[in-house]
């Protein structure tokens, strides 16, 4: 499957890329590489996490308090958001 970050949530990964790098070097490295495998897993069976009110997906990262919502269109996952689980929830919903 093709993965596409819409302009929102690749803003969202560097952003907390870059603040996670500011408190420790090497921390915003790992978030990184935390997200890309989970987005990973999302294109390897799409479906596999439930469908959310509004049409979305989400998957959890294992070990950061965030994760990416997306949605599939066709052959491509589109992630809609790379949010932090705890702070503002569903701020992005109107995506």
């Amino acid at each position: 499957m093709n993965i596409e970050f819409t302009p929102e949530a690749e803003s969202e990964l560097t952003e907390a890329s870059l603040w996670y790098e500011s408190k420790e070097p090497g921390l915003g490295v790992r978030f990184r590489n935390e997200i890309q495998h989970v987005v990973r897993r999302a294109s390897e069976d799409p479906t596999l996490w439930r469908m959310r009110e509004g049409g979305y997906r989400r998957v959890n990262c294992p070990v950061f308090p965030y994760f990416i919502a997306y949605i599939v269109r066709g052959e491509t996952i589109v992630i809609i958001a790379v949010a932090h689980s705890h702070r503002k929830p569903d701020y992005w919903v109107d995506r």
